[in-house]
């Protein structure tokens, strides 16, 4: 028999037994997973997920990061508690990853003004150099450089200030990345932005991979291009555009 006691105390540990309360010791990690698992979305490590981050998640991220970097240095032997130069590192890396060098996966792209092109501009323009900043997704050391864009419009080819295309790169820079992969995602960001006639990138890097470790080559570059349209149809455009990019090097 229940007793109004007993009556009055089912709807409480109902209450504890719900979803919601088992998932507030779930590592916000897992729950960012399972949304973009749910959705079937890709999540490597160059792919951008602030869709899947809810309000608040990203300061819960920070915390468990920075949980899982002192166990990193605690297995690389580093006493984080006696020294006073690596006590707080742990913090500081786990800021510098999804706050500064990764930000591009974590956060929604920039804002963009768009303009018309009212004056159907159709000669060559070309923005740079840009100044590119990542890191690799093998080692995670920096990849630095430089990166120009050359767009040829149209009539109905969107306008955007000079700056956001340097916004548009730090936030697909901003991501482990192989420069290969990089260069045509953002070379599909602009198309798809602005659809000019024609698309030029060209980026040449130091991989402080090769400069930092294994072969240690300091004076090795990477330059790699992407056309789209103009410039890879009309050879004379392709050449002018590349003869106007400074001598690299």
């Amino acid at each position: 028999m229940l007793t109004k006691i007993d009556a009055k105390l089912r709807p409480v540990e109902a209450q504890a037994a719900t979803p919601e309360a088992e998932d507030e010791g779930t590592p916000v990690s897992v729950k960012i997973r399972e949304r973009l698992q749910a959705a079937r979305k890709r999540f490597y490590a160059n792919d951008n997920i602030a869709e899947f981050i809810q309000p608040g998640e990203l300061e819960g991220l920070l915390d468990e990061v920075e949980d899982k970097m002192k166990g990193v240095l605690e297995s690389l032997v580093i006493d984080i508690e006696g020294d006073h130069n690596t006590g707080n590192t742990a913090r500081r890396v786990a800021k510098m990853y999804l706050n500064e060098v990764f930000r591009g996966r974590y956060v929604h792209a920039p804002s963009l003004t768009e303009f018309p092109n009212a004056e159907r501009l159709n000669e060559l323009m070309i923005v740079g150099p840009i100044t590119i900043r990542s890191a690799c997704s093998h080692h995670f050391c920096p990849i630095i450089g430089k990166l120009w864009i050359g767009v040829m419009p149209n009539e109905h080819t969107n306008v955007i200030g000079l700056s956001k295309y340097a916004r548009l790169a730090e936030w697909v820079m901003g991501r482990p990345q192989i420069q290969e992969e990089a260069v045509v995602q953002l070379a599909d960001l602009i198309q798809e932005k602005t659809s000019p006639d024609g698309l030029a990138l060209v980026v040449e890097a130091e991989h402080f991979c090769m400069q930092w470790r294994g072969v240690k080559e300091m004076d090795s570059k990477m330059i790699n291009s992407v056309m789209r349209g103009a410039f890879l149809k009309d050879s004379s455009l392709r050449r002018e555009f590349l003869s106007l990019l400074p001598r690299k090097g």
